[in-house]
């Protein structure tokens, strides 16, 4: 069981979304729930039954009606003692009814300290706990559903079941080291260790290829549309989004500042930010503008470099390219092949591959839908088993590197000692994904991202 450290605090916090609403959610964990309950409620409500009461002030006074829920720890998400108060979903009655929490021995509580302390009283893995404020960002359906399917431990079982198997075969791999002469048995020869290893190895590229979509899924994508003036850029993002976000006309420099409009495709999510054409000028507006669609480059996974198609990769074209190369990835959108009578879809362009699309009528879009996906590491067959995060594609890296490392020292250097230290290391890595092996650093990263109520 996981340490809850030296804070036994009862906290307390908004636990539904701030602002106006119908009803307004408050949670209280902590030693003195029950306390707390009988000096505002006048009793503690029994466990798991919503009872209407009156929320009152030290006076007596009434700060509000609502539901009172007491859940009884071990039993609750946090593994606590929980109350939760449903009332009026007035910005004012809350803050009340905090202050008069934080008067009978409650705090505030942090970002993410209810889901941290269920993590810390082995409620959750640290997968799971993450999963429930991806659950809530969810920007699609599917991203919805893959974070729900993390949160109901799918993710942590795979992880558990590797780390099983590596904990069995470490044990095997230290009886070949301490026992080397039993039964005349050269155990770091007979096969079994090497057979292991390759099943475990197998086991966790198929991981790896689940949480790579996850991730993908999760994340999404930040593309930059560029290029020379009026090749289509603003008719792309268009298309994309399908409304009208960017003016499109016919007169060079019509886009002066950036337009970022967030979309999904297929579930997966996407921020497209539309650019000033790319050019020389002397109008200080489109100038400022060309200067801020080179910002935003840094900050982006991908360029999509528009061109038109009728006058292929021009020596402009090719200068913008080989600058972008430089620090981003590019695909190459080669537009208005409705003018040039061009098939849709893949294509050669000088050499390069490239995306041939008509953005007035849609052609096109299927394919780079596709590439898009493709390029966030999104199968097409299907969505993500779970959901997951850079950190746990990082520590699926590690796990994988070590295991690559262990079959080195075992099939080249038949050196067992080393070949265990290699699978401890990967062991210690995958416990990092659900929290088994975790830093008091780790920790704090992760949950300061949470909702204050969460």
């Amino acid at each position: 069981m996981h340490s809850p450290g030296a804070d036994r605090q009862t906290i307390a916090a908004l636990a539904s979304a701030p602002g106006q609403a119908g009803v307004a959610v408050v949670r209280v964990s902590g030693p003195a729930v029950r306390a707390i309950a009988g000096a505002l409620l006048g009793r503690c409500p029994p466990p798991r039954r919503a009872e209407l009461a009156y929320f009152r002030d030290a006076a007596g006074q009434t700060i509000d009606q609502g539901l009172a829920l007491y859940f009884a720890g071990p039993a609750s998400f946090t593994g606590e003692d929980v109350l939760e108060l449903h009332g009026h979903g007035s910005p004012v009655l809350v803050d009340l009814l905090l202050a008069r929490l934080v008067e009978l021995g409650a705090r505030l509580a942090g970002p993410g300290e209810f889901s941290q302390r269920a993590f810390l009283n082995d409620k959750l893995s640290l997968d799971q706990a993450e999963a429930i404020a991806d659950a809530i960002a969810a920007g699609s359906t599917v991203a919805a559903r893959a974070a729900m399917r993390s949160l109901e431990g799918v993710f942590a079982r795979e992880v558990d079941a590797l780390v099983g198997a590596l904990t069995a075969l470490r044990v095997y791999t230290e009886a070949a080291i301490d026992f080397p002469d039993e039964e005349d048995v050269d155990f770091l020869a007979d096969g079994q260790i090497l057979g292991r290893l390759d099943a475990l190895r197998d086991h966790l590229a198929a991981l790896r290829d689940q949480a790579g979509q996850g991730a993908g899924f999760r994340d999404g994508l930040r593309l930059v549309i560029l290029g020379r003036p009026n090749v289509g850029k603003s008719s792309l993002l268009n298309r994309l989004a399908r409304r009208d976000t960017a003016i499109v006309t016919a007169i060079a420099g019509t886009t002066r500042d950036v337009l970022s409009e967030r979309l999904s495709i297929d579930g997966l999510p996407l921020t497209l930010v539309d650019t000033a054409g790319l050019r020389e000028t002397d109008d200080p507006v489109e100038a400022e503008g060309v200067r801020r669609a080179r910002a935003e480059i840094a900050g982006a996974d991908r360029a999509l470099l528009v061109l038109d198609d009728a006058a292929g990769l021009t020596s402009e074209d090719a200068a913008l390219l080989a600058e972008l190369e430089t620090s981003v990835g590019v695909t190459l959108i080669a537009n208005k092949i409705d003018l040039s009578g061009a098939s849709a879809g893949p294509c050669q362009l000088a050499g390069r591959e490239a995306l041939r699309v008509a953005a007035i009528d849609g052609r096109g879009f299927d394919e780079l839908a596709t590439h898009l996906k493709r390029l966030a590491g999104v199968d097409a067959s299907g969505e993500p088993a779970f959901v997951a995060r850079r950190r746990h594609l990082v520590a699926l890296d590690a796990a994988a590197t070590a295991l690559e490392a262990a079959r080195e020292r075992l099939v080249v250097e038949a050196a067992g000692d080393l070949v265990a230290e290699e699978l401890r290391q990967a062991q210690n890595a995958l416990g990092e994904i659900t929290g088994r092996v975790s830093s008091d650093d780790l920790l704090g990263e992760i949950f300061s991202s949470f909702c204050i109520g969460k």
